[in-house]
């Protein structure tokens, strides 16, 4: 396994040079954020990856950016049709040629897009992976020049991670069908052992394969402030989940099961509470109507399932809430991480029962059948389908089994006794329930392609994971330093300042600050004052540890005097220090939705020196290696604080952007993002240029809406118009 750096920052590679100008030039962008220059280098340089990068992270420009780079087409293997279609409509509204074949296109449609391909139309094409089941489109796909095979959402390929969708399995052959291309695999939340087998399921560094390059950002979630809350009943549960929307707003409740989400977010809806319900059961129609309004910020809160899970970026979700123990640390982190992903605190609390646990433990059986389970199922069916080809809903076929009444189980039994080809199952015409066929001759069960003891080692594998969750809810400690633990972190805390467990135990004594302390006191104070009210403490913190988060990036932040000020102390001791200094009245946080810091007097007076106050300081972090100095701002103006004039500007360019997404029924983020419009209200540009010095406002995007931007900021915002 490679670890090799790509090239510096400032190299002459051809590849990299390339890359920066394909950057600003299709996605309006002036600098990569944390992780994501290491990532595209890897690519540009022929190797292949594994890229590890925490929600929010901009996984998905790490192969993007490479597709406008490369020569041929690059294939992105997405699961979910909805993150499919998203992602390419915001490729398309960028000028980049993209598409995707899935389910929901017919065989015509698929075969157009096919010769569109062949001709070269296009450079991303997302395609499901259920697609690969048809030995005619793999046929299909083998003459084309693949550059690039990115597979998102790696993890799933791994039968000892937390989502495993076995179509992903299909995928190492597929590689050898196309001529093996070279791969980028991607994703959020993978273990050691995860990552080593992700590379193994998809024969990276074998059979005259590079090795390839694992490169993992890291999972620290700073702004999430982890609570577990012991409760007893379900009223109990509606309480806090209340409680905690009103007091943070927008957020999403987890639910085990589709009967508990039902039930909750009637009670909530009883309770006044807006909310939206999502499952598996429900229609597609209605599934898709839920998601678009919260994913459009018209309701606040979602009560879901598992299956509102990737794709979800609403930048603002401020708590996540687990109604139900989730099965492994894995699902809950990934769940957890979809709130804050503006770097803003979040509120992330799980509701913990111990009784909730035997729903996991329920699923866990279902999805590991045993040799008895599938024995028994075995022989009922060579029983029922004695006299021809029986259909039988599954919950029919648990029943006759006597004491095995898990329907998963049975579910599962019969998906193995398929794929083993012992029984050949398909929907009777019109009828939701499958037509099961015995094959003959009928085999033994020990003839069968059934691996026995891996599906055991799976079970035991997924018991451990349940019980590694019990252990973090049950945990006695700091619970960031206990996820990253588990993550494979060798440098994971002892002590946050974001967990209810650190935070119940602060044992320091209130001290004036040494010289050194009092220095970075006098950093902090001065990034806040430059900021004047404008940004909450996870933006702060950002600033000051020199952050190239996107929401940093495109604010300007990265232009201001106290960027990485105090980038060599780190995130945990900035983010302590600051509660510190607002716990001793230096630093005031406004109320509403999204609390911001600014100076009060006594602050004013510390950070000129001309007051000292004691603290309740952290302790000074480990020594770590220096950041580079690149990455630091040392003499630049700081960005103007928003004004009376610019908010007004940005309810203007607000109000444009929904009407023209309406207009092409598109989300108002693909015509531009949040922070695009903030940058715009702020820099209000006047000509062609200085639009394209905008981030996130590149030459497709211009040539789209820049006529129309201009008008608003030239002619609306100055002569007093504003709607």
């Amino acid at each position: 396994m490679s670890t090799s750096s790509p090239s510096p920052p400032g190299s002459d590679a051809p590849e990299q040079s390339a890359a920066v100008a394909a950057l600003t030039r299709h996605f309006g962008f002036r600098a990569f954020l944390d992780g994501q220059e290491r990532a595209v280098s890897a690519i540009l340089e022929g190797s292949d990856t594994l890229i590890v990068m925490p929600t929010g992270g901009g996984k998905s420009l790490c192969y993007q950016l490479p597709a406008m780079v490369l020569e041929g087409i690059t294939i992105v293997v997405s699961p979910l049709i909805a993150l499919m279609k998203d992602q390419v409509d915001g490729l398309t509204a960028k000028g980049v040629p993209a598409t995707f074949i899935n389910s929901a296109l017919d065989a015509r449609e698929i075969e157009q897009r096919i010769e569109r391909m062949r001709r070269g139309d296009y450079r991303l094409v997302y395609i499901a992976p259920e697609r690969f089941k048809s030995a005619r489109f793999v046929q299909a796909l083998a003459p084309l020049s693949v550059a690039l095979f990115a597979i998102d959402e790696a993890h799933c390929i791994s039968q000892w991670g937390h989502d495993f969708r076995p179509d992903y399995l299909r995928l190492k052959p597929v590689l050898a069908q196309l001529g093996q291309p070279q791969v980028a695999a991607l994703t959020a939340t993978a273990t050691p052992e995860v990552r080593d087998d992700i590379l193994v399921q998809l024969g990276l560094g074998v059979d005259g394969r590079r090795a390839p390059q694992v490169l993992v950002s890291g999972f620290a979630r700073g702004n999430l402030t982890l609570v577990v809350t012991h409760v007893h009943t379900a009223a109990e549960k509606l309480a806090r989940i209340s409680a905690a929307v009103a007091a943070v707003g927008s957020g999403i409740v987890y639910c085990a099961t589709r009967k508990n989400v039902e039930r909750v977010a009637q009670s909530l809806s009883h309770a006044d509470v807006r909310c939206i319900a999502y499952h598996g059961g429900m229609t597609d129609e209605q599934r898709n109507e839920a998601q678009d309004a919260f994913m459009r910020g018209e309701i606040p809160l979602a009560v879901a399932t598992n299956a509102l899970g990737m794709g979800v970026d609403r930048a603002d979700v401020r708590c996540v809430i687990h109604h139900d123990i989730p099965g492994s640390v894995e699902a809950y982190y990934q769940e957890a991480g979809r709130a804050g992903r503006d770097g803003e605190p979040a509120w992330c609390e799980l509701l913990y029962n111990y009784a909730d646990v035997r729903t996991q433990e329920f699923f866990v059986a279902g999805a590991n059948p045993g040799r008895e389970d599938i024995a028994q199922v075995y022989a009922i069916l060579q029983r029922l389908c004695a006299a021809g080809p029986i259909e039988m809903p599954i919950t029919q076929i648990a029943e006759l089994l006597g004491k095995t009444r898990n329907t998963m189980t049975v579910g599962g039994a019969l998906h193995l006794l398929e794929k083993a080809g012992a029984i050949q199952r398909e929907y009777a015409q019109g009828s939701r329930t499958h037509t099961t066929h015995l094959v003959t001759p009928i085999q033994p069960l020990d003839a069968l392609a059934i691996d026995f003891a891996r599906l055991e080692a799976k079970r035991s594998r997924d018991d451990e994971k349940l019980h590694r969750m019990i252990a973090y809810a049950e945990h006695k400690g700091c619970r960031h330093g206990f996820i990253l633990t588990y993550f494979g972190d060798l440098a994971a805390p002892t002590h946050c300042a974001t967990c209810d467990y650190c935070l119940a135990h602060r044992q320091a004594a209130a001290r004036l600050p040494t010289a050194d302390e009092q220095l970075a006191v006098r950093k902090a104070l001065s990034c806040i004052a430059r900021l004047d009210g404008c940004y909450g403490r996870g933006r702060i913190a950002q600033v000051l540890v020199g952050s190239r988060a996107k929401e940093v990036l495109d604010a300007g932040l990265d232009q201001l005097t106290t960027y990485a000020l105090l980038a060599d102390e780190g995130s945990e001791y900035v983010w302590e220090l600051l509660e510190a200094l607002i716990a001793a009245g230096c630093i005031a946080v406004s109320t509403g939705k999204y609390p911001t810091l600014s100076l009060t007097p006594l602050g004013h007076e510390v950070m000129h020196a001309r007051s000292a106050v004691a603290l309740t300081l952290p302790a000074a972090p480990a020594a770590r290696p220096a950041r580079s100095r690149d990455r630091r701002v040392a003499s630049h103006a700081a960005a103007p604080a928003e004004d009376a004039d610019s908010a007004a500007l940005l309810q203007a360019l607000r109000a444009w952007r929904r009407d023209e997404a309406a207009a092409r029924g598109v989300p108002a983020y693909h015509i531009y993002t949040d922070s695009t419009l903030h940058e715009l209200a702020r820099h209000q540009p006047q000509t062609n240029l200085a639009l394209l010095n905008i981030r996130g406002i590149g030459p497709a995007k211009a040539r789209q809406f820049g006529a129309a931007t201009l008008e608003i900021v030239r002619n609306k915002f100055f002569r007093g118009e504003i709607i």
